[in-house]
């Protein structure tokens, strides 16, 4: 009879360790998921910031460009209120917004050649596409995190832990609009 308490004390320890270990696992991926939405943010907040510096400076050689400053300036507002909202699908609108509109800058410079030969809008504009790369590696790397985390919280015996401590699945920062999805012609 004594066995039998001692197998059971032993099957009972294991279940024990089992589901703390589970835990600990998820716990573990959903703080690396807030971690990396936070270098998504910190890479955000470096654009924010450059972004009215590049603004300034392109304002000096082409004030007449009223409208394409103003949309710059309106996209970066939307993407900071959007960050704000820690909505992921809102926040990737937004930033799909801005990108458009930092295009539509760049191209005006190609209008005016004294700015494009400026060393503070070079510099800036340098700034802007090593930030636009870093905000790639960290969309990435949260997507990474959000892919493991999804995963963990869906397979067995993990599914039911995560289900009874409410854990929910988490969204990919991704593109919604389709037409960034399709491949640029490029012609000669």
């Amino acid at each position: 009879m004594n066995t039998i308490w001692y197998v059971i004390i032993a099957i009972v320890v294991v279940i024990i360790i089992a589901v703390i270990s589970m835990y600990n696992g998820l716990i573990r991926l959903k703080n690396r998921v807030e971690e990396a939405w936070s270098d998504i943010d910190v890479q955000l907040k470096r654009r924010y910031d450059l972004i009215p510096n590049l603004v300034s400076t392109v304002k000096g050689y082409a004030s007449h460009e009223k409208e394409t400053l103003e949309n710059v300036i309106s996209a970066r507002n939307m993407a900071m209120n959007a960050e704000q909202s820690g909505n992921a699908k809102e926040l990737l609108q937004a930033e799909n917004q801005l990108s458009g509109t930092l295009k539509s800058l760049f191209a005006l410079a190609e209008n005016y050649p004294d700015l494009k030969a400026n060393t503070n809008f070079l510099e800036l504009q340098k700034e802007l596409s090593d930030t636009e790369n870093k905000i790639q590696a960290a969309r990435r790397f949260y997507n990474g995190n959000v892919r493991d985390f999804n995963t963990k919280i869906q397979v067995f015996p993990n599914n039911m832990i995560a289900g009874m401590l409410n854990f929910k699945a988490k969204e990919f920062f991704e593109v919604d609009n389709s037409e960034e999805r399709q491949n640029v012609e490029v012609q000669f």
